[in-house]
């Protein structure tokens, strides 16, 4: 009798505090989307706290926790309330929304590309393709991404990785326009024209090269030394030989007597015919490295350009002794490769 008594005693109170939680959830939830669609995040998230306490299984408080954390830039407390929410309502196509921006804002990829998935309401295939990118799957990427860029034109950042992506499928054809999209849309972005550029400059299209070298220092893009040698061999390539020696100089400066780029100096004066501005600079090679067998064949090919043919045949003679290697360029009559 007793224990029917207890029983009954606790259905009772049970029966009293469920509904009294139920009420006190409601009220406080009530509360904090009154506070948050005043502005008051801050308050408006206590709110939400109190309505769980109350009630553990409530989804849409914690959904709102969310979106009140979110709105104060405390990411990680958002994420924990999405995925409480998502734990009670696995299906719940805002929670799914949140939880995929909140992973891929947070470069959680592969977190990110699971719940795109399941995302019908978000850009899934531009957050599918961005993920896909940083994780280096390029095939899948770019199937997405030329979806998101079909749907949407204006968005910058992926025509930019779709550029990137065809670089990495070495197919730079396609990556210039996309370049060309993205760079059109943020004209500020120095990187991806400087990029562009280079693209330009390994088609040896070096009048193209220029202009995207050249919007990128005018946009901010900082000088570096790198930078002031493919400008400067872009400028030799397209005739400027001044200003490009000017530019190379630059480097040198900077790099006093390398070896690399003295020989890339030397093989440019070579390539565009300008014989005696390349023997300066062979010779200046093997005054560092009188061993240096390829631009001493390099100086006796150059000396045949210039109509002194038994003089430059004897120097290509001893650089093949030194290095029989380079006597396959004999009948070439070209540079050696690898230069």
């Amino acid at each position: 009798m007793k224990n029917y008594f207890l029983l009954f005693l606790s259905l009772a109170i049970l029966n009293v505090v469920f509904p009294q939680n139920s009420d006190s959830a409601s009220y406080y939830f009530k509360n904090g989307l009154e506070e948050k669609n005043a502005g008051r995040h801050a308050v408006a998230e206590k709110c939400f706290a109190k309505s769980i306490a109350f009630n553990a299984l409530f989804t849409d408080a914690y959904i709102e926790q969310g979106k009140a954390n979110i709105e104060m830039h405390k990411i990680p407390d958002a994420q924990k309330s999405f995925i409480k929410a998502y734990e009670l309502q696995p299906e719940n196509s805002i929670v799914i929304q949140e939880l995929t921006n909140i992973y891929f804002n947070n470069r959680q990829f592969q977190k990110a590309i699971e719940f795109a998935q399941l995302c019908g309401g978000c850009e899934s295939n531009r957050i599918l393709g961005l993920s896909y990118y940083h994780t280096e799957d390029y095939g899948k990427a770019q199937t997405y991404l030329q979806k998101a860029v079909a749907a949407n034109d204006k968005d910058a950042e992926s025509a930019y990785t779709l550029g990137r992506i065809f670089l990495e499928l070495e197919n730079e054809k396609a990556a210039i326009p996309q370049y060309q999209r993205a760079i059109g849309l943020e004209a500020g972005r120095n990187m991806w024209m400087y990029e562009l550029g280079l693209i330009y400059y390994s088609q040896d299209d070096y009048k193209n090269a220029l202009k995207y070298f050249t919007m990128a220092t005018d946009a901010g893009y900082t000088r570096s030394n790198d930078f002031y040698e493919n400008y400067g061999f872009a400028q030799l390539y397209t005739g400027d030989v001044e200003n490009g020696l000017k530019s190379l100089d630059e480097v040198l400066s900077r790099k006093p007597n390398n070896k690399e780029l003295l020989s890339n100096i030397a093989n440019a004066m070579y390539d565009t015919k300008r014989y005696d501005a390349a023997l300066l600079y062979f010779q200046k090679l093997l005054e560092l490295n009188p061993a240096d067998a390829t631009s001493l064949f390099m100086a006796g090919m150059t000396f045949q350009k210039t109509g002194e043919k038994e003089k430059g045949q004897k120097i290509c003679d001893k650089a093949i002794e030194m290095d029989p290697s380079l006597a396959k360029n004999r009948q070439k009559k070209d540079m050696p490769m690898g230069l």
